[in-house]
């Protein structure tokens, strides 16, 4: 994994009505360190739909945490060329640390919509925003490893968000 992402499941404490779960505690330090959350906001996207690539070059921190759905999340590192990809689910709910300065974005895979409810360290700035960005379908990004594996088939090609796993 790349510097400083960090993946934290989350509990389920299930009872006859339902189940409950903490999403966020100042006192898990492993996760947010010396972060502090100024900002919330909820993302719904649709089917397959991309929302790539963008980065945050004044120092914000994402924390991200799928709802509903399925998606998976990219972080790619200009120097390095590592490309680090993460499934994450609203049947398996984790918390994960994005560090603003990879690139990083999300695809909704599956068949229903994505809701993602995240966290940042900064707020966002309507005058000045703190993002730069790049297409989805960049042509110049090019991973030399994907999640540390260099022999993954994906490497040394432009990153293809709709590569089928499975086929």
């Amino acid at each position: 994994m790349l510097q400083g992402i960090i993946i934290r499941p989350i509990k389920r404490f299930v009872d006859e009505r339902g189940f409950f779960s903490e999403v966020m505690r100042r006192d898990w330090m492993d996760l947010f360190g010396d972060d502090v959350i100024v900002q919330a906001n909820l993302s719904f996207t649709y089917p397959n739909l991309i929302r790539a690539w963008h980065k945050h070059s004044r120092g914000q921190t994402d924390f991200l945490l799928t709802l509903k759905g399925t998606i998976k999340i990219c972080a790619f590192d200009d120097e390095t060329k590592e490309l680090d990809e993460i499934v994450s689910s609203g049947l398996d709910l984790q918390v994960i640390r994005m560090p603003g300065h990879y690139w990083h974005g999300f695809k909704a895979v599956g068949n229903e919509p994505a809701l993602l409810l995240y966290f940042t360290t900064r707020l966002y700035d309507y005058s000045a925003p703190d993002e730069e960005r790049r297409p989805w379908n960049d042509p110049t990004l090019v991973p030399s490893n994907v999640n540390g594996n260099l022999s993954d088939m994906r490497v040394g090609k432009p990153w293809d968000w709709n590569y089928q796993p499975h086929k």
